[in-house]
């Protein structure tokens, strides 16, 4: 992707549920136990619509750690 032609709009933090190009509000943290040591975390951001939808996907699979609200990109390492 060329980001030299990106609008601004287009660089701010998205949902992470699929297709959704809205303003992420939430941050879900999570690891596989089975993959990743104990502290690691991965980072999901969601929109207000699916903060519910993306943590039960997470939570059934028993990689949900924690759900906090999203303030700025810095506060959430993209991985």
């Amino acid at each position: 992707m060329d980001l030299s032609s990106a609008s601004p709009q287009s660089l701010e933090p998205q949902c992470s549920a699929k297709g959704c190009r809205a303003e992420a509000a939430w941050q879900l943290r999570w690891n596989n136990p089975k993959l990743h040591a104990p502290d690691y975390r991965k980072t999901w951001l969601a929109c207000e619509e699916h903060r519910i939808s993306l943590g039960n996907f997470l939570d059934l699979r028993g990689f949900l750690r924690e759900v906090t609200p999203f303030g700025t990109a810095s506060e959430a390492p993209i991985s």
